[in-house]
């Protein structure tokens, strides 16, 4: 399974594509989209501009689903609005390429990649550099876009997993009560 990851931001947004064969993960690729040589007042151009790069990303590289940071509130409320209107851009450049969006808090991602909640962007990017066994450090934005890659996969799998043992743990009840499978 092919998983593009966004970290949005409204200057910088992230993306990271990985392939995940069954424990294996493998990196495809990663980068950022700007929005900084336009000018700060052109929000529609600035969101246009992540629209149409999430869009080339997705054609590009093909992937089967997407992992999207959630934005909570920051200290300063108009910087979150502005963040939060570039999520929604990053989301229907997904949604328009027929992607399920899966969405994770940056707690997440981090417990999933480095294994606790506070690390820091360079510990992100170095347990990111070695999970990817990639030969240098990804940027921060790059670095965050895979780890949402790398904690989907992670998700998935276990979610993958649990669904079997359910479906075998209804069939087994079944069994004793006349082979019905409620």
């Amino acid at each position: 399974m092919r998983i593009l990851g966004i970290d949005p931001g409204l200057q910088t947004t992230g993306f990271g594509v990985i392939d995940m064969d069954g424990q294996r993960l493998s990196y495809v690729a990663s980068g950022t989209i700007r929005t900084t040589k336009m000018e700060l007042g052109d929000l529609p151009g600035r969101l246009k501009v992540l629209f149409d790069g999430i869009s080339e990303v997705t054609q590009r590289y093909q992937p089967q689903t997407s992992a999207v940071e959630i934005v909570f509130v920051n200290v300063n409320p108009q910087s979150t609005l502005l963040l939060g209107q570039a999520r929604g851009a990053a989301l229907t450049a997904l949604v328009n390429a027929n992607l399920p969006v899966a969405e994770y808090t940056a707690l997440q991602m981090k417990k999933a990649v480095v294994g606790h909640g506070r690390a820091a962007k360079s510990q992100i990017q170095e347990m990111v550099k070695r999970l990817l066994q990639l030969p240098g450090l990804p940027g921060t934005d790059a670095a965050d876009a895979l780890g949402l890659a790398i904690t989907h996969a992670h998700a998935s799998a276990a979610l993958s997993l649990m669904a079997k043992a359910t479906d075998l743990n209804r069939k087994q009840h079944a069994m004793y009560r006349g082979g019905r499978v409620y």
